[in-house]
């Protein structure tokens, strides 16, 4: 991995989403619509979403998380970083940040889906101590491919918050 990025992780609000807009585009062949976000932060009671932004005055989007808690679990749903600062250690900030915050709001394990041929992603989600649970069939579109669902036990929830989170306590 390359050099870790100075950020700060904040609440996702409606004037980043211009910026994430343009990320999303640029990362995925189904990207999510304006509408889609705006629907997400319309979802308070469920939906979790967070920006990691760059150190400085202006606020500059450098990535995003939009994950689902409710009851005891955490479900990841959408994940990216802008192409420039890929592989500096943001998308992993990220997703850290919002087990922390779904555990406060008392997730205990995680679930996400990736696309099978990204290897980056699956990558950065088993060193956090995601396991492959299944395969699910085209799952994905454009092009049609499998998914890999993907879960962060109990134990391995508490033990990479413990690791991770400076005065984290369980």
């Amino acid at each position: 991995m390359g050099k870790t990025a100075a950020i700060t992780i904040d609440r996702m609000v409606t004037e980043d989403l211009d910026q994430v807009l343009v990320i999303e585009n640029a990362s995925f062949t189904m990207p999510w619509s304006r509408n889609l976000f705006l629907s997400e932060f319309r979802n308070k009671p469920v939906s979790l979403m967070l920006v990691a932004l760059a150190e400085g005055a202006a606020r500059e989007v450098m990535g995003y998380v939009v994950c689902w808690v409710f009851v005891d679990e955490l479900h990841v749903l959408d994940l990216a970083t802008r192409p420039d600062v890929r592989r500096s250690g943001i998308a992993r900030q990220l997703v850290i940040a919002a087990l922390a915050m779904g555990y406060s709001w008392g997730a205990r394990k995680a679930f996400l889906e990736v696309r099978e041929s990204n290897r980056p992603a699956f990558k950065l989600y088993a060193s956090l101590g995601f396991a492959q649970t299944q395969i699910r069939e085209e799952y994905y579109d454009q092009p049609i491919e499998n998914a890999v669902v993907m879960m962060l036990s109990t134990d391995r929830f508490r033990a990479l918050l413990s690791a991770s989170v400076e005065g984290w306590k369980m």
